[in-house]
């Protein structure tokens, strides 16, 4: 479980978050939404210690982030994989160079045999079975978001956080990456965050929607309760991103 408690940060003048309470509960996946620029992004860069807070905290089970060492913060951050918005893949290794990153970087112990493995594996899981000698360039927009979805589950982790990961893919494309999200976290049996402004990625992953405004959470539900809700700020947002 992740609990985050009264979480306040600010760059300069620009109070971002001012104060979010979330719980999110072990194996469920929540999607939070919210305008561009609302902390989103912010937001999940807390919980795991990418960003500290002002003030408040982000606890993972039994572990204040913000308040552990690098040794412990290290530790608890290969628990997680993170995709991030733009894949953030190295242009000049290979897409298994790329994927085998956070194994060869943290040396567990696993022979070259092992990882060029457990890479195969993680490219058959997203449907990019052999594509591990490819460049980032000689990717598609929705080949690096799975390249790096690849990557984030490379260490088996409990927790995947998804930044935007449906951002300037096709419809058809996004409603491809949804269904992976939806199938890996079945799956793997993991605890997903996807950030996101797309009300289809809400509709096609979410067991529960939290929505940022104004720096704090506005509403945490289901589905049917954020799309039926007579709460103006949920009803401009969802008819500015259908």
């Amino acid at each position: 479980m992740i609990e985050i408690k009264d979480l306040h940060k600010s760059f300069g003048d620009n109070k971002v978050l001012r104060g979010v309470n979330l719980t999110i509960e072990t194996g469920e996946t929540i999607v939070i939404i919210g305008r561009s620029g609302c902390g989103k992004s912010v937001l999940i860069k807390h919980i795991v210690g990418l960003l500290m807070p002002d003030s408040g905290y982000v606890k993972v089970e039994d572990q204040i982030v913000n308040e552990l060492n690098s040794t412990s913060l290290n530790k608890l951050r290969k628990r997680f994989g993170f995709l991030f918005q733009g894949a953030a893949l190295f242009d000049s290794m290979t897409v298994g160079e790329n994927i085998a990153l956070a194994l060869v970087e943290s040396d567990n112990g696993y022979s070259r045999a092992e990882i060029d493995r457990m890479v195969e594996e993680k490219l058959e899981m997203v449907g990019l079975p052999h594509a591990q000698d490819l460049k980032p360039a000689e990717l598609s927009g929705g080949m690096k978001k799975r390249v790096g979805l690849a990557r984030a589950l490379i260490t088996n982790p409990d927790y995947i956080l998804y930044d935007e990961p449906t951002t300037g893919l096709d419809p058809i494309m996004s409603d491809s990456i949804d269904h992976l999200i939806k199938e890996l976290t079945e799956r793997l049996n993991v605890t997903s965050v996807v950030v996101t402004h797309d009300m289809y990625s809400v509709k096609n992953v979410a067991d529960k929607v939290a929505m940022i405004n104004n720096g704090k959470i506005h509403f945490v539900g289901s589905q049917n309760e954020l799309i039926n809700s007579g709460d103006p700020v949920i009803q401009k947002f969802i008819k500015r991103t259908a």
